[in-house]
């Protein structure tokens, strides 16, 4: 069976949603399966540049179907306005090309709520969170307390369930934060508003999956953020709350039972990272600022500037053997085009001693980058389309990484357009 995952190697941010816009054309089915709004994946196509936090990357692909999966946590004011504001610029979006697990878990205003009030009492030392409520919706799914899509169609089991979810909130919001307790009208019209205008869109998706795999339908799975973000193998604490490993897919789109045969990890020419947590290769200052001015470093969700540095061997290693990638996109080869020389991390050091294994958060809270020197190619190369063509420092550059990763870079990203893309053969 024809299956996909297009993945990140490191904290995020690395141009999947550029990559599954690209690759979506050849396959049937797109799902996104975990995470919620809390990032975004830029695009730059026909219809103009979107920043997509919870639409799947294939939606302008008008013969495609987008799954939003069971694995996903969905704000439905956000995810209206975002139907909406694409539908504005024509990007066709109907039940036809949309769906929407029952079994994918709602974000409540309250967890926006929390989120926003944790991070103030953690002050200093916050978690980085998008105060998107993410986390808190999480924590509410594996503490049996969250709300199903599926459950906006059964109105007096959602009166319930709700009443009981509004009870207890307001426990941990007035005694805890002090914070004003909630209104139940009001969470129920927040229901009742947002669920009227996403039921059409709601359906079992993993039946839906499951169905059109046997009659021959390929899938792409699409992740959200990047394997240094996972709650599992990433920098915890300072993780997302979900996992966006290609392992999970199957599981987060419902499609369990039907395997990912092949995974690209997608990994830039440099290193960023959005939010709090340990980031060796970080640079500060002028260095910096120049990086992040020449590759629009800001986050697509929350517009934050993000951190920036040198490619990370050590991280991007690891990231490729976690996410079990079975090729590589490198992503912004372009914005080093005016750098003379570009380190390159290639080792940690640490308590004194050199190593290439990417250690738990504490230890890499004390680890230093260890650095090698490439000579840059100072020339504009957007305008390449075949990988020859590139100049030989370029070359140099991209086959460095490939060897240090082991796993074969088979797209070189020029610039965010769809075309603006190298096709490379696997070694």
């Amino acid at each position: 069976m024809n299956t996909c995952a297009i993945v990140g190697i490191n904290w995020g941010d690395e141009g999947k949603g550029r990559m599954v816009d690209l690759i979506a054309e050849d396959y049937d089915i797109i799902v996104r399966y975990q995470g919620g709004n809390n990032a975004g994946h830029t695009i730059v196509n026909e219809y103009g540049k979107f920043a997509l936090n919870l639409l799947p990357s294939g939606i302008f692909r008008k013969s495609k179907l987008n799954v939003l999966g069971n694995g996903t946590v969905i704000d439905l004011k956000h995810l209206c306005a975002e139907i909406d504001a694409a539908a504005s610029r024509g990007v066709s979006i109907s039940p036809h090309n949309l769906r929407i697990s029952d079994r994918a878990t709602i974000v409540m205003p309250y967890h926006v709520m929390l989120d926003e009030l944790e991070e103030q009492r953690l002050s200093e030392r916050k978690f980085g969170s998008t105060k998107r409520g993410i986390a808190p919706a999480y924590g509410d799914k594996y503490m049996k307390r969250s709300f199903m899509m599926g459950e906006l169609f059964d109105a007096e089991n959602l009166k319930r369930r709700l009443a009981d979810a509004v009870e207890f909130k307001n426990l941990l919001l007035t005694r805890v934060y002090g914070a004003e307790p909630l209104r139940f009208d009001d969470m129920l019209e927040y229901l009742t508003e947002y669920g009227e205008l996403l039921k059409p869109y709601i359906c079992d998706a993993g039946k839906l999956i499951r169905e059109r795999a046997r009659r021959g339908s390929s899938i792409l799975y699409e992740a959200q953020l990047g394997a240094l973000r996972d709650i599992d193998f990433g920098i915890y604490p300072y993780t997302s709350s979900s996992t966006p490993l290609a392992a999970y897919a199957p599981v987060g789109a419902g499609a369990t039972g039907i395997p990912v045969n092949r995974v690209i990890g997608v990994v830039k020419a440099y290193s960023t990272c959005v939010g709090e947590g340990p980031f060796v290769t970080e640079w500060q200052g002028d260095a910096a600022e120049r990086l992040r001015q020449a590759g629009g470093e800001y986050g697509a969700a929350t517009g934050r500037p993000r951190r920036v540095g040198a490619f990370d061997v050590v991280a991007s290693r690891y990231g490729v053997a976690v996410q079990g990638a079975t090729e590589l996109a490198i992503t912004k080869l372009d914005v080093l085009s005016g750098m003379e020389k570009i380190p390159v991390c290639i080792e940690y050091e640490l308590n004194g001693e050199r190593t290439g294994d990417f250690p738990l958060t504490p230890l890499l809270e004390r680890s230093r980058p260890v650095y090698a020197e490439m000579d840059g190619w100072n020339c504009d190369i957007s305008g390449v389309r075949r990988y020859e063509e590139l100049p030989v420092a370029a070359r140099v550059y991209v086959e460095f990484i490939e060897r240090e990763m082991d796993c074969p870079i088979t797209y070189v990203s020029v610039g965010a357009g769809r075309d603006e893309i190298i096709y490379r053969s696997a070694r």
